[in-house]
């Protein structure tokens, strides 16, 4: 199978140079020519690995099969993730099941991705006899960075540098990016958003400068952001077995349709579940939870995506994003993969800050996708609530989906089996967890409040969190939009 750009189609590469590539030389994302199709009764048996290596070989053909098993192997093995399951499913109550997607190494659902995607970078390179060394940029909103240092250290023929906002990450999130042990990682804070490190990371992989230099020293720059095809095929696969695991509890029947809610700010989780739907996966409705910076669920909504508002720093601040990237590669399959009209869009974006769409482009999306949002009083009523109920802890993002989740049934009446992706453990954000909880801000030092949400909680700290205020920190760099480029440069010539 090949792939293509989102802005021009005579840009085609197989999988191998597409995750080698990350971004398409104009800009554009990469989508594969078509998509293909699962046998899930094939399936309801198999392990998570399993799964995963069916999914994957039907997307990334250039990759012999035996190479994408090994690579789920060492990517989800019992060492890296504290669940047998890797992904789990937790009936919350009848109807609605949560997917936990937090028990790799960092504790995110970007492990999920992350840990795999070195492996198939790095198959790619020997495969294609590639000999130059790979640079990954990389932005994050707070749990892509952390994951992404964790997966690519030490690994040979990579180097990576990860920024972040300065204000914008939970003190656990930054203690485990500034801890990173490595020879080949660095990290920097970015004075601004997200959108300001997201779209200086972008502007690097375009400038001519660079280029001339990272070439010239026997480089390329590649991305473990969701732009990459090789971060975003990975999470489809979670999809699938989910659905197969409800199968097998006897909580659905085979072919069944569920709703998915996901909470997501740079689109790419759910992008995942549009693309598992696409394979055939029984979907009748992705339901897109947004925080306060609810781009997206205004999209949804009007059809207009807007980013000339207000930016608001909220207590899921993976979500705390304007420009979603990974929009591009759903507006492409919704104005019937007009790589034209896309280029359009994208270009009003970057220019005027705003666009539309209309017709049968915006009935399309509103009759598969459903938008909504939780301000931050009603991300922490929804945590409370939740744990009073069930007994089950959510962490700010979490609880962000199941507010918009219990809006949706009250105003649609839709009592469809659901699942609700879990991105990320309650203990990365415990001060507001304990807020929510106690109904009061914890007057304990912050380093501490892991340790008091476990007493009040019942659960025990997962064990990458656990001492990260005792470790050595390692990374203390800080620079403006405009000083992003000195810090690759360092990078390269160190």
């Amino acid at each position: 199978m090949k792939y293509h750009s989102t802005r021009n189609k005579t840009l085609r590469a197989y999988s191998m140079d597409v995750i080698k590539q990350g971004l398409s030389p104009e800009g554009g994302l990469f989508v594969p020519d078509n998509i293909p199709q699962i046998e899930l009764g094939e399936l309801v048996n198999a392990d998570y690995g399993q799964r995963a290596v069916n999914v994957l070989a039907k997307f990334l053909t250039d990759y012999p099969e035996e190479v994408l098993a090994g690579c789920v192997k060492q990517a989800y093995s019992s060492e890296k993730f504290a669940s047998p399951e890797t992904a789990p499913i937790v009936t919350l109550k009848d109807g609605l099941h949560v997917l936990e997607l937090w028990h790799g190494p960092t504790c995110a659902f970007k492990d999920m991705a992350l840990q795999i995607l070195p492996h198939l970078m790095t198959a790619a390179i020997r495969a294609t006899g590639d000999d130059k060394e790979i640079i990954i940029l990389t932005a994050t909103s707070g749990d892509t960075g952390k994951a992404a240092l964790e997966g690519f250290r030490d690994v040979p023929g990579t180097r990576i540098l990860v920024f972040y906002p300065q204000q914008g990450v939970s003190l656990m999130q930054k203690l485990q990016m500034v801890n990173q042990e490595g020879s080949n990682v660095m990290v920097a804070a970015v004075e601004g958003n997200f959108d300001d490190a997201q779209t200086g990371v972008k502007q690097l992989f375009r400038d001519r400068e660079l280029a001339e230099i990272m070439d010239r020293k026997g480089l390329r720059f590649s991305s473990a952001n969701s732009i990459n095809w090789g971060r975003l095929v990975p999470q489809i696969a979670y999809y699938i077995s989910a659905y197969l695991d409800l199968v097998k509890k006897n909580k659905i029947s085979l072919g069944e349709k569920v709703n998915i809610v996901v909470p997501t700010g740079n689109f790419g989780n759910i992008l995942a579940a549009w693309y598992a739907k696409g394979m055939g996966l029984p979907v009748n409705r992705l339901i897109c939870a947004s925080n306060d910076n609810k781009v997206l669920s205004d999209f949804i909504r009007t059809g207009i995506y807007d980013r000339r508002r207000e930016f608001y720093k909220t207590i899921s601040p993976s979500m705390d994003i304007l420009v979603s990237s990974n929009l591009e590669r759903l507006l492409y399959d919704l104005s019937g993969r007009d790589d034209a009209q896309v280029r359009s869009w994208m270009e009003q974006l970057a220019e005027e800050g705003h666009y539309r769409i209309e017709g049968k482009a915006l009935d399309k999306l509103q009759s598969e996708m459903w938008g909504g949002y939780a301000s931050v009083g009603e991300t922490l009523d929804s945590i409370r609530e939740t744990f009073k109920k069930t007994g089950y802890t959510m962490d700010p993002h979490t609880a962000v989906g199941k507010w918009v989740y219990d809006s949706y049934r009250k105003e649609t009446g839709d009592n469809t089996q659901t699942i609700l992706v879990s991105t990320a453990s309650p203990f990365k954000f415990p001060g507001d967890v304990l807020k929510a909880l106690l109904e009061k801000s914890p007057s304990e030092d912050e380093v501490q409040l892991p340790e008091i949400l476990a007493e009040v909680s019942g659960l025990p700290v997962p064990k990458p969190l656990k001492g990260l205020k005792d470790k050595k920190i390692r990374h203390t760099a800080v620079c403006s939009k405009a000083q992003m480029k000195d810090q690759v440069v360092k990078l390269i010539y160190q």
